[in-house]
């Protein structure tokens, strides 16, 4: 795989050629300090960074996101505020990311303090409502903590551990293979049901030594996501209500082509992680459907949309902090995250690179 970092320095945002140079090509002590320093002197990175409480949260919110309407970053809460820090480039003992990683590792306990459910103790919430909320809280501030690094700390550790039991209990039981009951006239999930959910699928892919410890488990996790997604929605029985999850992962969510131009960030997303898992090169149509993005590079090995020159965006809630880190949308920087991301997906895989 050929990677234009020469173009990336020429067009891309601040923190593209920081993660370029950093994690795809490697360089950076041939740029030294350098190369440290650009994504600390991104505007959009400093608007976030600024916008955090003094008690290190964003907005007294947990999962929330700006709403479509908002031109910065107004309304977002605290997990995909500091995940977008991490993936603009910023290190973990970073003073807004040392402030928030105290609240990301308070709510790996598993406690009851009402406090902790944020903007999702809204309304009235039933036990086992609450339980799951904590539940994908607690995922999600995982995934964060193991992007910034934290692998080896024992308190995530010791969540990633109880997560993985959990999911491999369920994929070992009768019910994996059928999850669902029936409410009225609809098929779904019932409560017992605990299919891995995108958060903690985030967070093992960052835990490469933990996953070397429980190979077993993980077998079991890529066989799940290589079915076929159900027909029927992500809802699932929670107590007396039916809740919308969509964070959970009952297959293979990159089936095909389609599944790739309907949402070209969530599919990024997708590779990613499980190149970072270790799945990506062991399944073919998942290969082939990284391919296709490599044929859609022109002759400088910049990506061009397949269809069309609209700038990719996403309905998946969870690729927000992900993309895109480029600000400007109108020249060819608009671009850069997915040149950006298919050179990361490479690196990760293990796949050879060539710098150009």
């Amino acid at each position: 795989m050929t990677f234009p970092l020469g173009w990336i320095l020429e067009h891309a945002a601040l923190p593209i050629q920081h993660r370029a140079i950093r994690d795809v090509a490697k360089l950076s002590a041939e740029f030294g300090a350098s190369a440290s320093s650009l994504a600390y002197c991104h505007k959009s990175a400093i608007d976030l960074a600024m916008r955090q409480s003094l008690d290190g949260t964003w907005n007294n919110a947990i999962l929330a996101l700006p709403s479509k309407s908002a031109e910065h970053f107004e309304g977002v809460g605290t997990i995909p505020a500091a995940r977008r820090l991490i993936e603009y480039g910023w290190e973990n003992d970073s003073p807004p990311l040392a402030q928030a990683r105290r609240i990301l590792f308070r709510l790996l306990a598993e406690d009851d303090d009402p406090q902790y459910l944020y903007e999702l103790a809204k309304g009235k919430l039933d036990e086992e409502q609450a339980k799951a909320h904590r539940q994908t809280i607690r995922e999600a501030a995982g995934a964060t903590l193991a992007a910034a690094g934290f692998e080896n700390d024992p308190r995530l550790r010791g969540f990633a551990r109880r997560a993985l039991d959990r999911i491999a209990e369920f994929l070992r039981s009768p019910l994996a293979e059928k999850p669902w009951v029936r409410v009225g006239n609809q098929q779904v999930l019932a409560l017992e049901a605990s299919p891995p959910s995108i958060y903690a699928l985030q967070m093992f892919a960052h835990m490469p030594l933990f996953r070397s410890e429980h190979f077993d488990a993980f077998e079991r996790i890529y066989t799940h996501l290589t079915h076929p997604l159900p027909r029927q929605a992500p809802v699932q029985m929670i107590g007396k209500k039916m809740v919308d999850v969509p964070h959970l992962v009952l297959g293979d969510r990159l089936p095909h082509r389609n599944a790739v131009e309907a949402d070209i960030p969530a599919a990024l997303g997708w590779l990613e992680i499980v190149a970072r898992l270790g799945y990506l090169r062991r399944n073919e149509n998942w290969m082939k459907m990284y391919e296709r993005f490599l044929d859609d590079c022109d002759r400088t090995k910049v990506w061009h949309p397949h269809k069309g020159m609209a700038f990719p965006k996403s309905s998946e809630s969870w690729t927000w902090p992900l993309f895109p880190l480029e600000q400007v949308h109108g020249g060819d920087e608009r671009w850069s995250d997915v040149t950006f991301r298919i050179g990361l997906i490479a690196r990760v895989s293990g796949r050879p690179i060539e710098i150009r």
